[in-house]
């Protein structure tokens, strides 16, 4: 008798746990989606209603028929579903199936612009819930995407507002979702500026040139070509390398070029940018010291020592000069910048200065532009 009490027991406890488990399951209510009409996209109507159906499921939110079983109870009940857009098309068919809900609506191509329709259907009521209509950039590999972002926003969940800006902001910044097949990003294009030395670099620029300097304002223009090549593009940043021939100096009648490498990322969304690395120009380097005032070389001594009448022997040091020997000369750049957009026209500016070094440095402001391809 003990036994059989234990048993009645164990049984009424197992029905009070488990009932109330079940009545807190959400009966999610039926909806059904048929083809969703399609017009200048490479998509039909039957792939944009199985990518509706699936952005659909991912909410979670009702209880989506499977099309296989839709496509069963319509041909057992001789309904044609092919063509069928309208309300009451839409309403004889969910009765049938029994669907509360019919999901209904059209993705076009108007010149540049998607345009994705969604159309949510009461059955029993016989009207139409509510509408969503959104436009979209002219992007078909994104169709999946679009399609989530206009059924998300249908039925009030949000989405990530990096992706809305890039698949509906004509002149966004470029990235792989807006330029999925493009490798060279679009900021390469002409660069004009000016570049201010400091330190030795700038007294041997203005220095006289009989102690062996330019004799030539230290402030010069300069102007060039960037090259670009893009190596990542997620999200919202592009990594790339930079590769800029520049000239200086053509105003003051002199020609000094320069070759300047960077490793640069840049924000999709805002355009700033940082960008670091090295930079090699030619320069003069020659043995000189000071001797009553004057900077003479080296060479200079050696060819007349008696004339400078100097005991013991100058101290030389190899140094900028433009008496010198001519060699290649390095420094390390970092760059900073924003790109303003105007319509397709993209003006990159961007202010840089190499690292202080023994010789000083230089800092310098450059500005681009390019259209957008």
């Amino acid at each position: 008798m003990k036994h059989l009490t234990r048993f009645f027991l164990l049984i009424a406890a197992t029905v009070l746990t488990v009932k109330p488990a079940f009545s807190q399951i959400k009966i999610k209510p039926v909806i059904a989606v048929l083809n969703i009409e399609s017009k200048g996209l490479p998509l039909d109507a039957q792939q944009m209603g199985n990518i509706t159906r699936m952005e659909l499921e991912k909410l979670d939110t009702f209880s989506v028929l499977d099309k296989y079983d839709v496509q069963a109870i319509a041909e057992k009940k001789q309904l044609i579903t092919a063509g069928c857009y309208g309300k009451t098309c839409l309403v004889q068919i969910g009765t049938a199936i029994g669907a509360e809900y019919m999901l209904t609506g059209s993705a076009e191509l108007y010149g540049q612009t998607i345009v994705i329709t969604y159309r949510l259907i009461d059955v029993a009521k016989d009207r139409i819930l509510t509408s969503q209509v959104m436009e979209f950039l002219n992007l078909p590999l994104e169709m999946q995407q679009m399609s989530g972002i206009a059924i998300r926003k249908m039925f009030g969940y949000p989405n990530d507002p990096d992706l809305v800006t890039r698949l509906t902001k004509k002149f966004n910044y470029e990235s792989a979702t807006t330029n999925p097949a493009v490798d060279r990003l679009n900021l390469q294009g002409p660069r004009l500026g000016f570049t201010l030395p400091f330190g030795e670099i700038a007294d041997v620029t203005t220095r006289s040139r009989s102690q062996g300097g330019y004799d030539l304002s230290p402030f010069m223009f300069q102007f060039g070509y960037q090259f670009e090549v893009q190596y990542l593009n997620e999200g919202k940043f592009q990594a790339l390398f930079e590769f800029l021939p520049m000239i200086t100096g053509l105003e003051q009648q002199i020609f000094l070029p320069s070759l300047t490498f960077l490793n640069g990322f840049r924000n999709n969304v805002n355009g700033l940018e940082i960008a670091f690395g090295p930079s090699v120009s030619f320069a003069s380097y020659a043995n000189v010291a000071t001797v009553n005032g004057d900077i003479i070389t080296e060479n200079d001594y050696n060819t007349n020592p008696t004339k400078y009448n100097t005991t013991p022997k100058p101290e030389f040091q190899s140094k900028l000069d433009r008496r010198g020997t001519s060699r290649l000369s390095s420094a390390l750049v970092i760059a900073v910048g924003r790109t303003i957009k105007s319509g397709k026209l993209n003006i990159p500016i961007n202010v840089w200065s190499t690292f202080p070094t023994r010789e000083g440095f230089r800092v310098g402001i450059s500005v681009g532009y390019n259209s957008k391809r």
